[in-house]
């Protein structure tokens, strides 16, 4: 039996697969794998990479905090902040990642020093997730049927 997996932001809906594998989750107190009939559990989420599997097509998320509800049949991810790998800019997020070291650099305060350091730690988890991606080439994208296909795919 397959596990339901949903990855929902404060935006929108951005993964729907019905039959995945395996998850393995970024709670706030480690990562959580899930397979099909797990305990249901409601958790917090840190920042971190979410891991979506079905055979051998995987799907990675940078996730940056929020709840997952975890049934027997299904888990649905409420991430405050969520970037698929596929999606990640990593020039945008290397600007991003300079942008909030030179912040952090002059001395701002407090207030101000707390938003850079969330920053670079958001910029820093989006180029992991997304590097991990590039060095397994053999690992296909799940593409969800709500999803539009590209064309030439």
């Amino acid at each position: 039996m397959p596990i339901h997996v949903e990855v929902v932001t404060q935006e929108k809906k951005i993964f729907d697969e019905p039959n995945a594998d395996m998850v393995i989750i970024p709670a706030a107190e480690g990562e959580m794998g899930v397979l099909p009939h797990h305990a249901p559990v409601l958790t917090t989420l840190g920042f971190g990479e979410l891991v979506v599997r079905k055979g051998n097509a995987e799907e990675r998320f940078a996730i940056y905090g929020g709840v997952v509800d975890v049934r027997p049949d299904k888990v649905v991810v409420l991430a405050d902040m969520a970037e698929s790998s596929f999606a990640i800019d990593a020039e945008a997020i290397d600007a991003a990642r300079r942008s909030a070291q030179e912040h952090m650099a002059k001395g701002l305060p407090p207030e101000q020093n707390r938003e850079a350091a969330m920053a670079l730690q958001r910029a820093e988890l989006g180029l992991r997730v997304q590097r991990k991606m590039q060095s397994r080439p053999s690992i296909l994208r799940i593409v969800s049927e709500d999803e539009p296909k590209k064309s030439g795919s």
